[in-house]
């Protein structure tokens, strides 16, 4: 089978593929994908992942992420910045935020869809300075991870005793439609953040 058409089968090849799948998450955690966190810890309850372990992986690939984009926004943002114009106006306002409310920002900035990527670069680009910026990102990463992992496994257990192993569908159906709503209320907080 080339790709799986239903969620056993999915979560059959994450099992299979074990230290793989953890890099990936690794790799996603750095991009900051809710979405793939919540589905990894869905699939943790499914025992496809170790809940402990992924948290760790999820934890430590989001501050690895946000550390990069830090530094690269201290070390070339405004050069950045002159090459895209188009991006000036969003990004100062970003830095601004930044440099007064940067406690919120970060504990808070992983969670709407689209001001994750930009928020690192605008840290990097304030006057945040180094050892403040690791530590609040260390302690947000670690919430984030805890919270949408254990989101996700919530999401599982909830969903298990809703239906028998015959209806698979319906557990997908279920995920999917979770998977949804996560991503209508993150696009509506990007809103409310541009308005800001």
């Amino acid at each position: 089978m080339l790709f799986p058409t239903d969620l056993a089968s999915f979560l059959d090849i994450v099992r299979q593929h074990g230290d793989a799948a953890y890099s990936l998450m690794f790799a996603y955690a750095t991009s900051h994908s809710l979405l793939l966190a919540l589905f990894a810890g869905y699939a943790t309850h499914s025992g496809a992942f170790a809940l402990g372990p992924l948290i760790a992986v999820c934890w430590f690939g989001s501050f690895a992420g946000d550390v990069v984009r830090f530094w690269i926004g201290r070390k070339y943002g405004v050069r950045l910045l002159a090459k895209f114009p188009w991006l000036e106006r969003n990004m100062r306002t970003a830095i601004r935020l930044a440099d007064r409310h940067y406690l919120l920002m970060i504990l808070f900035h992983r969670y709407p869809h689209g001001i994750r990527g930009a928020a690192g670069f605008a840290y990097g680009m304030s006057r945040l300075p180094w050892p403040t910026f690791l530590a609040l990102n260390f302690v947000a990463a670690g919430l984030w991870a805890g919270s949408v992992v254990m989101a996700g496994y919530a999401f599982g257990q909830v969903s298990e005793k809703l239906m028998n192993d015959s209806s698979s569908a319906l557990g997908l159906v279920m995920l999917v439609a979770f998977l949804g709503l996560s991503w209508i209320l993150s696009r509506k907080l990007d809103r409310i953040a541009e308005r800001s």
